[in-house]
């Protein structure tokens, strides 16, 4: 039998839960019994787990790794970037630039300040360049060396540059997953920026006064240790070239997306100068220079601080995340394939008739996908797609879809360890939560933006601030272009295109 043959059964809503239950368990077990950082075997299990639900229900395994390779296939321009921004921080490093950014950082930044000024730095570069984890892993690299010159504990520094970097992600134009979510809920990219603005600006004004409160009370006036930062800035000096000149290929690539010009070959770029840099400034050799984009680059001052911040990138130092997301994604591609994510989002939409119930869901839904899936991409595009016509069904505009698709999916994905967003920030900030420095997980509850959005999101679905019905357009254009409408009567929901002219029949 040919597996155009199989007509496969759809999952209840207790059999599509199996494999979410089970994964879950064994990651519980791995992370908090064993204490071990290593989440790619449970989800392997969980993969596993999944193919075995996909063959009792009549999938062949080819269907089924069909859908694992697509999901992964979507998602490989991210790790494409991954890669770029391993040879970039292991390149920067020696080129000096990331060195220079902490040493002036350590001159000039308050230390009071430095937290608000840390998140409206990477919010900046986010939306610049469209891509969170290039900001992380540049600018936040080098931020959590002016953060541990100032002695504020890296967790705090962290959670401040994933608010402004994920913040920068969900609003550029440039941003992968701020065009996937508009296109998957059919509504035009810039009204979707707009419509993100009640949300996401309240967030941000909340964690800048946190964080500006931070400052002062972790530092306080005149406390901070002149004496460490000196130690600091004397060893940066000792070891390496410092000059304003070395900042050039941070500039290139700031330039390169002001432009607009494509993020991976725009990363690459500061790739090349970087090299070229570390070979003039710095006095590095070509091979020298491969090897620091392959393998990192490696430097003993004798000051913890520095060495543990500069001893790291490469590509190689990319490959345990690169490894976590892979798998991540081909659980979640399998759990799409099999029917189970969509029998739960069915189950769901079958208890939920009110609009605030449906946002909340769609909310809770794109987190839930991202805590089980690893991949923020699955936690747009699934909810995006089975609650559309229900949005549609009710009036209501997409655009508050697409809105609660980002807050529950691209700015939820950097607080879930194992999460690709997790991960990398994990691994590229040097948090050390692999080695066991589990305190370093406290920057998950002080990315105060990140989760204060989709809290905001649905106070406002249940007071019906900022939620928007369809225009009249907007109800054409679902008619033209034959988009799903839920049928709602039952519900109380008169038919949205009752009153909607007719398409013009084609000449």
């Amino acid at each position: 039998m040919s597996s155009d043959d199989i007509n496969p059964r759809k999952p209840s809503l207790g059999l599509a839960l199996v494999p979410v239950v089970l994964t879950l368990a064994v990651l519980g077990i791995q992370l908090f019994y064993f204490g071990d950082f290593t989440p790619h075997i449970p989800l392997a299990i969980g993969l596993a787990i999944t193919a075995i639900v996909g063959l009792y229900l009549g999938h062949d395994w080819g269907n089924m790794e069909d859908g694992v390779f697509r999901v992964i296939n979507v998602s490989l321009p991210s790790v494409s970037v991954l890669i770029v921004v391993g040879m970039i921080i292991g390149v920067w490093i020696a080129s000096g630039t990331v060195p220079t950014l902490i040493y002036y950082g350590l001159l000039i930044l308050s230390p009071q300040i430095f937290l608000a000024a840390s998140m409206i730095m990477c919010a900046v570069v986010s939306v610049s360049l469209g891509t969170s984890w290039g900001t992380v892993g540049t600018v936040g690299l080098a931020l959590m060396g002016i953060g541990a010159g100032f002695d504020i504990p890296m967790y705090w520094t962290a959670g401040a540059v994933v608010s402004g970097a994920f913040f920068g992600d969900k609003i550029s134009p440039l941003s992968d997953t701020t065009n996937l979510a508009p296109a998957v809920t059919g509504v035009n990219l810039f009204d979707h920026i707009r419509n993100m603005m009640p949300t996401t600006v309240p967030a941000m004004l909340i964690a800048l006064g946190v964080y500006i409160w931070a400052g002062y009370a972790l530092i306080g006036e005149g406390t901070a240790s002149f004496e460490r930062i000196d130690s600091i800035t004397n060893a940066l000096n000792e070891y390496f070239a410092i000059s304003p000149w070395l900042l050039v290929p941070a500039l290139l690539v700031l330039a390169l997306a002001i432009m607009k010009k494509p993020p991976i070959p725009s990363l690459f770029a500061g790739v090349v100068a970087g090299a070229i840099t570390a070979m003039i400034a710095q006095g590095s050799s070509l091979h020298d220079t491969f090897g620091y984009a392959n393998s990192g680059y490696s430097i003993e001052t004798g000051i913890a601080e520095i060495d543990s911040l500069l001893n790291r990138g490469g590509i190689q130092s990319m490959m345990w995340t690169i490894s976590l997301i892979l798998i991540a994604l081909g659980f979640g591609g399998a759990l799409e394939r099999t029917g189970c994510l969509q029998a739960i989002i069915a189950a769901i939409l079958s208890k939920v008739h009110s609009f605030a119930g449906v946002q909340t869901a769609a909310i809770a839904t794109s987190t839930a996908t991202n805590l089980v899936a690893g991949d923020p991409y699955l936690s747009i595009a699934l909810p995006g797609r089975m609650y559309a016509p229900v949005y549609r069904g009710m009036g209501r505009s997409t655009l508050n879809l697409s809105r609660a698709t980002e807050e529950g999916g691209t700015l939820m994905s950097p607080l879930i360890p194992w999460n690709a967003g997790g991960a990398f920030v994990i691994s590229a900030l040097g948090l050390g939560v692999i080695d066991g420095n589990f305190e370093n997980l406290l920057y998950i509850p002080l990315a105060f933006a990140c989760w204060m959005t989709p809290v905001i999101g649905i106070f406002y679905a249940w007071t019906g601030l900022f939620s928007p019905m369809a225009s009249e357009a907007e109800k054409q254009d679902w008619r033209d272009n034959d988009r799903a409408v839920a049928d709602l009567s039952e519900y109380g929901y008169d038919d949205p295109l009752a009153d909607a002219p007719a398409r013009a029949p084609a000449e």
